[in-house]
């Protein structure tokens, strides 16, 4: 029997009980306050005994018109688990270093007589550096302009005898060796008053002066430094465990925290040794810098890939669930005869980054992978998809 042939006969019955309580003589109201206190218990028991039949009608009511009462279905969104191409990055952290980083000295000892640069000054290269005290050669080289002169009397009349064969040949050779010594001597001299001056060897910015004014400086000792910082490089140690998955002309992500900058670089240089106290090599890459943003010694990271899988089945990380023994697994949706339901698959991931995980077990593509909801629904659970995400195919986030 349908549900409206026992919903009439229940209307029926409950109609028939109350014309049957109404078919009566109108009752008059007792004046008696004895008999109207009865009347009263007498209706609220009536009352009383007709919400229970309306409480029992109601539960068959909800018992045979399930299409009034449909079950609750959780609402969710999807995405299509399709092959995407998954890359995994290392980061390793090093600093910016000066191509070109020199120090300006004398190769002469000498008190420092005018100073001509300042720290953070540009300079160029051969532009004068700084000058010193070159009293002492100076005397030296007047000494020796006093004796050529002397020389040079000698061996010219020396000579005239010589031409007259007057004299030995051994007075004639040495006023020559005599006038010739001194010559070479002064030239010396020159050489070494010459190098009282510094000279900037290359082009680039005073980074730092070692000696001021008056003070002396040693042969060889460093007076000011010079770095050339329009090309920089930055430099790591890796571990020797990815020797084999770093090159020689590599492409890599250099990253700069304190700049909030990143730039793509080359590997320049590869370390040709191992280094035995930490197991590293030393990688390079050179960037150009004309604006001198990049300083030495600034903090850098430098991002290079280590493993790449073409065609992999790439989740979510805070999609994989775990049960109390361990088991890995993540929600989809799947299709049954009464509808869509929640189904728990297990899985087993792989390899993770910028969290995200491979999937190595346990998925297929074409699957709809739950995401919002996953972690409200049950394994069997009625759901609803409501706008469902577009399917996993973009490469992962590097």
């Amino acid at each position: 029997m349908k549900w409206t042939d026992s919903f009439k006969t229940i209307v029926l019955l409950f109609s028939a009980g109350l014309i049957a309580c109404s078919s009566g003589q109108e009752e008059t109201m007792p004046t008696d306050l004895t008999e109207l206190k009865a009347l009263y218990e007498k209706k609220q028991s009536e009352l009383r005994s007709l919400n229970t039949d309306i409480a029992e009608i109601e539960k068959a009511l909800a018992k045979l018109d399930t299409t009034q009462h449909p079950t609750a279905k959780t609402l969710v969104t999807t995405t299509q688990l399709m092959p995407v191409e998954f890359e995994h990055f290392i980061k390793i952290q090093g600093n910016v270093q000066a191509d070109e980083a020199v120090n300006a000295s004398s190769e002469m000892g000498g008190r420092i007589l005018n100073l001509k640069v300042k720290e953070g000054q540009q300079v160029s290269r051969g532009a004068l550096i700084a000058v010193l005290d070159a009293e002492t050669i100076l005397k030296q080289k007047a000494e020796i302009e006093t004796a050529l002169q002397l020389a040079t009397t000698v061996f010219e009349k020396q000579s005239k005898l010589w031409e007259q064969e007057i004299g030995s040949e051994i007075q004639y050779l040495q006023a020559k060796n005599n006038k010739e010594r001194l010559e070479k001597s002064l030239e010396t001299i020159d050489a070494q008053l010459a190098k009282a001056d510094v000279y900037a060897p290359l082009s680039g910015v005073i980074d730092m002066v070692y000696l001021k004014e008056g003070e002396l400086a040693g042969p060889g000792a460093p007076i000011v430094s010079i770095l050339d910082v329009r090309k920089v490089k930055v430099e790591a140690e890796v571990p020797e465990k990815y020797l084999g998955t770093i090159h020689k002309g590599d492409q890599v992500q250099i990253s700069f925290p304190a700049l909030n900058q990143e730039v793509t670089a080359r590997v320049t240089l590869l370390g040709r040794t191992i280094n035995s106290a930490n197991r590293t090599f030393s990688v390079e890459a050179e960037l150009p810098n004309p604006s001198g943003i990049l300083k030495p010694n600034l903090l850098a990271e430098i991002k290079f890939r280590d493993q790449a899988i073409p065609d992999a089945l790439v989740v979510p990380l805070y999609l994989v669930q775990q049960e109390v023994g361990g088991d890995q697994f993540v929600m989809v949706s799947d299709s049954t005869a009464t509808g869509l339901v929640a189904k728990k698959v297990y899985v087993t991931t792989g390899i993770a980054y910028n969290d995200q995980a491979v999937v190595n077990e346990g998925l297929q593509a074409g699957l709809r992978l739950i995401v919002e909801g996953a972690q409200e629904v049950s394994n069997g659970e009625p759901i609803e998809i409501v706008q469902p995400q577009a399917a996993l195919t973009e490469k992962n986030g590097k």
